[in-house]
């Protein structure tokens, strides 16, 4: 039954062999949906145990609230510490309403720093005091000291929690320290954070180097340089890093040269996939705070804001149409061709805009490369719109066979095509300029720019070569 398909029938229990990285996450939703249906709370319990917290944590986000609700209660209680600390803010949040501190602090006590922050971010500052009195004094120290960086700062991603050892200690004494605290070391790790006595970070030391040189050797000779990021960067900047860097995992200082924590690849893949799912729904003129299963009023109400706004941007060119009135009455064909305008410079505009906002958030874009990004986007635009302005026209002159309103419509999309490309590099630079977010709005103004343009151009020319 792997890699079963949403059209098999879903099996009344699991094989005993089973494997969940044998099955899609769309099978086991369909799986759990039926259990649900069946209200098989048992079966629930049963099939959640078998899960990873992050599956689990990602099929509680394929339900409504009131099924969440139902799932929750089955959740083993091993898991809900971990499972909480994957969710999303508000799909956490109301599995959290009725939760005592209690509770909370049970479902704590095995996790690590950040899981800890991420969940008392949800409670109350009453709740939150009474769980922190009752976690390990280390972890305590390190839930506060992430809590003091802003949510764009490194700082609050980073794990406090470190694998250092001392510049004067030999290989052996390492190995021999490794040994008695086995648990330090995870299958991924591959280098040991060196610090001096005054925690200054030093560089890294291989694990490879730590088995193959003699023991007798001091950790300080076989030091290796480490790529390192300030507590205070943006994260953005520090994905950036390791992109270019090629790194799996940053050691984090502080102003002082001090270590404070590490960033590691997987929290970068999780910002970057957050990162891509804030910009889709700021293109689309979506709150990036709604998710996929909230409440109707509450997507409706995220959504109204922009649908205002693009009414306005609507009734502006509907004002630009009207003042050619007389020239649409006239001709109907003008009304008819009027779309294909609009429509052409909105994708070219749209295309445009795509690679422009992609190209900032990788931090491609600035200094002399904006001109010459302006510069070939025009050129791009020009011949486009030259080329769909022929064959538009070549249409329109078979479909009315008047050479007039072929030339308008051809000049109409070859003028908007152009406008829509060079408005889809300058409008998302002028946002960056004036600190907005280019990715919430620059969609919004392109469409009204296009719309303005392509209406104008056309319907001008019309009233120019026809009337």
């Amino acid at each position: 039954m792997p890699s079963s398909t949403p059209d098999q029938e879903r099996p009344s229990v699991l094989p005993g062999d089973y494997n969940p990285a044998e099955y899609s996450a769309e099978y086991k939703l369909l799986y759990l949906q039926g259990l649900v249906a069946d209200k098989a709370y048992e079966a629930i319990t049963e099939f959640l145990e078998r899960q990873s917290e992050y599956e689990i944590a990602n099929l509680l986000e394929s339900f409504p609230t009131q099924n969440r609700l139902l799932i929750w209660a089955q959740v083993p209680e091993n898991l809900k510490g971990e499972v909480l600390a994957e969710l999303e803010f508000d799909t956490r949040q109301p599995l959290m309403e009725n939760i005592s501190s209690r509770e909370i602090s049970l479902f704590t006590q095995d996790l690590d720093a950040q899981d800890i922050s991420e969940i008392l971010d949800t409670v109350t500052e009453s709740v939150r005091s009474s769980v922190m009195a009752t976690l390990d004094e280390d972890i305590r120290v390190q839930v506060n000291k992430l809590d003091t960086y802003a949510d764009w700062e490194v700082g609050s991603y980073m794990d406090p929690d470190l694998i250092q050892v001392s510049d004067s200690v030999s290989l052996a004494e390492v190995q021999h320290w490794l040994r008695e605290n086995d648990e330090l070391l995870d299958d991924e790790s591959q280098e040991l954070l060196v610090v001096d006595q005054s925690q200054q970070l030093l560089g890294l030391l291989s694990l490879v180097d730590l088995i193959k040189h003699d023991q007798s050797t001091l950790v300080s000779e076989l030091i290796d340089t480490a790529v390192t990021i300030n507590d205070r960067l943006d994260i953005q900047d520090a994905a950036a890093i390791f992109r270019s860097e090629d790194i799996r995992f940053a050691p984090v200082i502080n102003s002082y040269g001090e270590l404070v924590g590490q960033l590691n690849g997987e929290d970068i893949m999780e910002i970057i996939q957050d990162d891509v799912d804030s910009t889709m729904k700021n293109l689309a003129g979506v709150s990036q705070d709604e998710e996929l299963f909230a409440p109707i009023l509450t997507s409706a109400k995220s959504r109204s804001v922009w649908l205002g706004i693009n009414l306005c941007t609507a009734l502006l060119a509907a004002a630009v149409i009207g003042q050619f009135e007389a020239v649409l009455a006239q001709v109907v064909a003008l009304a008819i061709l009027m779309p294909v305008v609009a429509s052409m410079g909105g994708i070219a505009g749209s295309q445009t805009l795509t690679v422009v906002i992609r190209g900032m958030a990788m931090g491609q874009i600035g200094g002399s490369n904006r001109l010459w990004l302006l510069n070939k986007e025009l050129w791009v635009g020009a011949i486009n719109g030259i080329i769909w302005a022929i064959i538009m026209a070549f249409i329109a002159q078979l479909w009315f066979h008047d050479i007039k309103i072929s030339a308008v419509i051809g000049f109409a999309i070859a003028i908007n095509m152009t406008a829509a490309n060079v408005s889809g590099i300058s409008i998302p630079l002028l946002l960056k300029r004036m600190n907005i977010d280019p990715a919430l709005s620059a969609s919004v103004i392109l469409t009204t720019v296009t719309d303005i343009v392509g209406f104008m151009s056309f319907l001008g020319l019309a009233s120019v070569l026809i009337l």
